[in-house]
Protein backbone atom coordinates (compact mmCIF):
# COMPACT_ATOMS: atom_id res chain seq x y z
CA UNK A 1 0.00 0.00 0.00
CA UNK A 2 2.76 2.45 0.90
CA UNK A 3 5.03 3.73 -1.88
CA UNK A 4 8.46 5.28 -1.56
CA UNK A 5 8.33 9.04 -1.99
CA UNK A 6 10.37 11.04 -4.44
CA UNK A 7 13.15 12.73 -2.51
CA UNK A 8 13.13 15.88 -4.64
CA UNK A 9 11.17 18.89 -3.39
CA UNK A 10 9.18 18.89 -0.18
CA UNK A 11 9.26 15.30 1.09
CA UNK A 12 6.78 15.96 3.90
CA UNK A 13 4.24 17.32 1.42
CA UNK A 14 4.67 14.24 -0.75
CA UNK A 15 3.90 12.07 2.28
CA UNK A 16 0.82 14.19 3.02
CA UNK A 17 -0.35 13.75 -0.59
CA UNK A 18 0.11 9.97 -0.40
CA UNK A 19 -1.89 9.71 2.83
CA UNK A 20 -4.65 11.90 1.35
CA UNK A 21 -4.78 9.65 -1.71
CA UNK A 22 -5.07 6.52 0.44
CA UNK A 23 -7.87 8.18 2.41
CA UNK A 24 -9.66 9.17 -0.77
CA UNK A 25 -9.39 5.61 -2.11
CA UNK A 26 -10.59 4.28 1.28
CA UNK A 27 -7.47 2.14 1.60
CA UNK A 28 -7.06 3.97 4.90
CA UNK A 29 -10.24 4.23 6.98
CA UNK A 30 -11.21 5.92 10.26
CA UNK A 31 -9.70 4.06 13.18
CA UNK A 32 -6.87 2.49 11.16
CA UNK A 33 -3.48 2.65 12.86
CA UNK A 34 -0.49 3.78 10.80
CA UNK A 35 2.75 1.78 10.99
CA UNK A 36 5.18 2.74 13.75
CA UNK A 37 7.35 5.73 12.91
CA UNK A 38 10.53 3.77 12.17
CA UNK A 39 8.68 1.23 10.00
CA UNK A 40 6.73 3.87 8.11
CA UNK A 41 9.84 5.93 7.42
CA UNK A 42 11.44 2.83 5.91
CA UNK A 43 8.34 2.03 3.84
CA UNK A 44 8.29 5.58 2.46
CA UNK A 45 12.03 5.90 2.06
CA UNK A 46 11.85 9.15 4.00
CA UNK A 47 13.59 10.58 7.04
CA UNK A 48 11.80 10.47 10.36
CA UNK A 49 11.84 14.31 10.67
CA UNK A 50 10.05 14.58 7.29
CA UNK A 51 7.54 11.97 8.41
CA UNK A 52 6.90 13.82 11.69
CA UNK A 53 6.31 17.05 9.77
CA UNK A 54 3.78 15.30 7.53
CA UNK A 55 1.98 13.84 10.52
CA UNK A 56 1.79 17.31 12.12
CA UNK A 57 0.23 18.72 8.95
CA UNK A 58 -2.31 15.90 8.71
CA UNK A 59 -3.09 16.19 12.41
CA UNK A 60 -3.74 19.92 12.02
CA UNK A 61 -6.08 19.14 9.12
CA UNK A 62 -8.01 16.72 11.32
CA UNK A 63 -6.99 13.74 9.17
CA UNK A 64 -4.88 11.97 11.81
CA UNK A 65 -4.97 11.60 15.57
CA UNK A 66 -1.77 11.10 17.57
CA UNK A 67 -2.33 9.06 20.72
CA UNK A 68 0.81 9.15 22.81
CA UNK A 69 1.98 5.68 23.73
CA UNK A 70 -0.44 4.10 21.24
CA UNK A 71 0.40 5.44 17.81
CA UNK A 72 -1.04 7.48 14.96
CA UNK A 73 -4.60 6.76 13.83
CA UNK A 74 -6.86 7.86 11.00
CA UNK A 75 -9.42 10.33 12.35
CA UNK A 76 -13.12 10.35 11.66
CA UNK A 77 -13.87 13.12 9.09
CA UNK A 78 -14.81 16.40 10.75
CA UNK A 79 -18.17 16.53 8.99
CA UNK A 80 -18.97 13.09 10.37
CA UNK A 81 -17.77 14.11 13.84
CA UNK A 82 -20.03 17.15 13.78
CA UNK A 83 -23.05 15.17 12.60
CA UNK A 84 -22.48 12.42 15.16
CA UNK A 85 -22.14 15.03 17.92
CA UNK A 86 -25.32 16.82 16.86
CA UNK A 87 -27.33 13.61 16.76
CA UNK A 88 -25.76 12.14 19.87
CA UNK A 89 -28.05 14.11 22.16
CA UNK A 90 -31.18 13.75 20.03
CA UNK A 91 -33.94 11.20 20.23
CA UNK A 92 -34.83 10.13 16.72
CA UNK A 93 -37.82 8.08 15.66
CA UNK A 94 -37.54 4.94 13.60
CA UNK A 95 -39.69 6.61 10.95
CA UNK A 96 -37.20 9.48 10.69
CA UNK A 97 -34.24 7.11 10.44
CA UNK A 98 -35.74 5.02 7.67
CA UNK A 99 -36.93 8.13 5.83
CA UNK A 100 -33.33 9.32 5.80
CA UNK A 101 -32.14 5.89 4.67
CA UNK A 102 -34.42 6.26 1.67
CA UNK A 103 -33.22 9.80 0.98
CA UNK A 104 -29.58 8.71 1.06
CA UNK A 105 -29.47 5.13 -0.16
CA UNK A 106 -31.88 5.22 -3.09
CA UNK A 107 -29.86 7.80 -5.10
CA UNK A 108 -26.63 6.18 -3.86
CA UNK A 109 -27.68 2.90 -5.46
CA UNK A 110 -28.30 4.69 -8.76
CA UNK A 111 -24.95 6.45 -8.68
CA UNK A 112 -23.18 3.25 -7.68
CA UNK A 113 -24.71 1.47 -10.68
CA UNK A 114 -23.09 4.08 -12.92
CA UNK A 115 -19.63 3.73 -11.37
CA UNK A 116 -19.32 0.16 -10.09
CA UNK A 117 -16.42 -1.94 -11.37
CA UNK A 118 -16.30 -5.74 -11.77
CA UNK A 119 -13.94 -5.89 -8.78
CA UNK A 120 -16.43 -3.96 -6.63
CA UNK A 121 -19.26 -6.26 -7.72
CA UNK A 122 -17.13 -9.19 -6.56
CA UNK A 123 -16.56 -7.46 -3.19
CA UNK A 124 -20.29 -6.84 -2.73
CA UNK A 125 -21.09 -10.44 -3.61
CA UNK A 126 -18.49 -11.61 -1.07
CA UNK A 127 -20.08 -9.40 1.60
CA UNK A 128 -23.48 -10.98 0.98
CA UNK A 129 -21.93 -14.45 1.14
CA UNK A 130 -20.32 -13.57 4.47
CA UNK A 131 -23.69 -12.35 5.77
CA UNK A 132 -25.37 -15.60 4.71
CA UNK A 133 -22.61 -17.65 6.34
CA UNK A 134 -22.96 -15.70 9.59
CA UNK A 135 -26.53 -16.94 10.00
CA UNK A 136 -25.27 -20.52 9.89
CA UNK A 137 -22.16 -20.01 12.00
CA UNK A 138 -23.62 -17.94 14.85
CA UNK A 139 -27.20 -16.72 14.33
CA UNK A 140 -27.24 -15.27 17.85
CA UNK A 141 -24.43 -12.80 17.14
CA UNK A 142 -26.79 -9.88 16.58
CA UNK A 143 -24.07 -7.26 16.34
CA UNK A 144 -22.13 -9.11 13.67
CA UNK A 145 -25.25 -9.72 11.57
CA UNK A 146 -26.21 -6.05 11.80
CA UNK A 147 -22.67 -4.93 10.97
CA UNK A 148 -22.44 -7.21 7.93
CA UNK A 149 -25.83 -6.06 6.69
CA UNK A 150 -24.88 -2.40 7.15
CA UNK A 151 -21.52 -3.06 5.50
CA UNK A 152 -23.21 -4.05 2.24
CA UNK A 153 -25.15 -0.78 2.10
CA UNK A 154 -22.19 1.34 3.20
CA UNK A 155 -20.05 -0.19 0.48
CA UNK A 156 -22.66 0.85 -2.09
CA UNK A 157 -22.58 4.37 -0.64
CA UNK A 158 -18.79 4.40 -1.04
CA UNK A 159 -19.03 3.24 -4.65
CA UNK A 160 -21.44 6.13 -5.33
CA UNK A 161 -18.43 8.47 -4.99
CA UNK A 162 -20.06 11.03 -2.73
CA UNK A 163 -18.00 11.33 0.44
CA UNK A 164 -20.53 13.32 2.44
CA UNK A 165 -23.27 10.83 1.61
CA UNK A 166 -20.95 8.02 2.69
CA UNK A 167 -20.12 9.72 6.00
CA UNK A 168 -23.78 10.49 6.71
CA UNK A 169 -24.76 6.90 5.93
CA UNK A 170 -22.16 5.67 8.43
CA UNK A 171 -23.70 7.76 11.20
CA UNK A 172 -27.23 6.71 10.26
CA UNK A 173 -26.44 3.00 10.37
CA UNK A 174 -24.56 3.41 13.66
CA UNK A 175 -27.65 4.98 15.21
CA UNK A 176 -29.88 2.21 13.87
CA UNK A 177 -27.57 -0.50 15.23
CA UNK A 178 -27.27 1.14 18.63
CA UNK A 179 -31.00 1.72 19.01
CA UNK A 180 -32.55 -1.58 17.95
CA UNK A 181 -31.77 -5.20 17.13
CA UNK A 182 -31.39 -6.18 13.50
CA UNK A 183 -34.67 -6.96 11.77
CA UNK A 184 -32.97 -9.88 10.04
CA UNK A 185 -33.90 -12.11 12.98
CA UNK A 186 -37.64 -11.61 12.46
CA UNK A 187 -39.06 -14.89 11.04
CA UNK A 188 -39.08 -14.72 7.25
CA UNK A 189 -37.19 -11.42 7.12
CA UNK A 190 -33.84 -13.00 6.31
CA UNK A 191 -35.18 -14.62 3.14
CA UNK A 192 -36.87 -11.39 2.01
CA UNK A 193 -33.76 -9.36 2.72
CA UNK A 194 -31.57 -11.88 0.91
CA UNK A 195 -33.74 -11.70 -2.22
CA UNK A 196 -33.82 -7.90 -2.05
CA UNK A 197 -30.05 -7.68 -1.67
CA UNK A 198 -29.64 -9.92 -4.70
CA UNK A 199 -31.90 -7.66 -6.77
CA UNK A 200 -29.85 -4.63 -5.78
CA UNK A 201 -26.62 -6.42 -6.66
CA UNK A 202 -28.01 -7.61 -10.00
CA UNK A 203 -29.01 -4.07 -10.95
CA UNK A 204 -25.56 -2.80 -10.00
CA UNK A 205 -23.90 -5.55 -12.03
CA UNK A 206 -25.99 -4.58 -15.07
CA UNK A 207 -25.29 -0.84 -14.51
CA UNK A 208 -29.04 -0.37 -14.30
CA UNK A 209 -29.32 2.85 -12.29
CA UNK A 210 -33.12 3.02 -12.34
CA UNK A 211 -33.38 -0.63 -11.36
CA UNK A 212 -30.89 -0.17 -8.54
CA UNK A 213 -32.89 2.75 -7.16
CA UNK A 214 -36.14 0.76 -7.31
CA UNK A 215 -34.56 -2.27 -5.62
CA UNK A 216 -33.02 -0.11 -2.88
CA UNK A 217 -36.34 1.64 -2.23
CA UNK A 218 -38.22 -1.66 -1.95
CA UNK A 219 -35.59 -3.04 0.42
CA UNK A 220 -35.56 0.00 2.72
CA UNK A 221 -39.35 0.18 2.92
CA UNK A 222 -39.54 -3.53 3.65
CA UNK A 223 -36.97 -3.20 6.44
CA UNK A 224 -38.87 -0.19 7.79
CA UNK A 225 -42.11 -2.15 8.00
CA UNK A 226 -40.30 -5.03 9.70
CA UNK A 227 -38.81 -2.63 12.25
CA UNK A 228 -42.20 -1.09 13.00
CA UNK A 229 -43.76 -4.53 13.41
CA UNK A 230 -41.03 -5.54 15.87
CA UNK A 231 -41.46 -2.34 17.88
CA UNK A 232 -45.25 -2.77 17.96
CA UNK A 233 -44.82 -6.32 19.29
CA UNK A 234 -42.22 -5.38 21.89
CA UNK A 235 -43.77 -2.05 22.96
CA UNK A 236 -47.55 -2.25 22.81
CA UNK A 237 -47.69 1.09 24.61
CA UNK A 238 -46.67 2.74 21.33
CA UNK A 239 -43.04 3.62 22.07
CA UNK A 240 -41.22 3.85 18.76
CA UNK A 241 -37.93 5.56 19.39
CA UNK A 242 -34.41 4.48 18.56
CA UNK A 243 -32.10 6.41 20.87
CA UNK A 244 -28.87 7.77 19.47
Amino acid sequence: MWERVNQSGNVAQRIVAQVEQLLGDERLKPGDRLPAEREMAQLLGASRPSLREAVRVLQAQGRLIVKHGQGVFVAEPRSEQALRSALGTAEISVNELFAMREVLEVPAAGWAAEHVTPEQVTELDAQLSELDAAFTEDPDDFQRLAALDAGFHLRIAAIARNRFLHQTSHVLHDILMSGMETTLLIPGRRQKSQAQHERILRALTEHDAAGARRAARVHIRSAHQAALARIAAEHPDGAGKASA
